[in-house]
């Protein structure tokens, strides 16, 4: 029973820190008005993506825990700090250069995880995968938005 709800303290810790997050760093005009690159999402998809992404990062975080690796716990929650922290600048600072700057840091984080996780635990290692390319995939669009503008 123990582990299951040091789970659910993950799972509402990421997803519930994200959707917090999320909600008070939202686009406004300043980001409606910013030249984006042509592939740039749809705004409707951000929610969902992040939505699975956080249940991801947090059965990670769920594993991290319970395998006892401060290393491998210490890169979870520096990368989730950095996650965190990126809405706020881009969104609420209006500052899209220092933004790629956190981004690149966070890719690095999660990079930094999956090289630690990979040996010790597999299940943990593919729920970083989808996360490692998404936040790729927004540092690409963050640094095209600096680029642009």
């Amino acid at each position: 029973m123990r582990r299951w709800l040091q789970l659910i303290a993950f799972l509402a810790f990421s997803v519930g820190g994200g959707a917090l997050i999320g909600s008070l760093n939202a686009p406004d005009d300043w980001y409606r008005h910013l030249a984006k690159p042509w592939f740039t999402p749809p705004g409707w998809l951000f929610a969902p993506v992040w939505t699975v992404l956080y249940v991801l990062i947090g059965v990670a975080g769920w594993r991290a825990w319970r395998s006892g690796s401060t290393p491998l716990l210490t890169a979870w929650f520096i990368q989730l700090g950095l996650n965190f922290l990126w809405p706020s600048i881009f969104f609420s600072a209006h500052s899209p250069l220092v933004a790629l700057v956190v981004i690149v840091g966070l890719l690095a984080a999660v990079l930094v995880f999956l090289v630690r996780v990979k040996a010790r635990d597999r299940v943990a290692f593919w729920c970083f995968v989808p996360y490692a390319v998404w936040v790729a995939f927004a540092a690409l669009l963050n640094g095209s938005i600096v680029w642009l503008n």
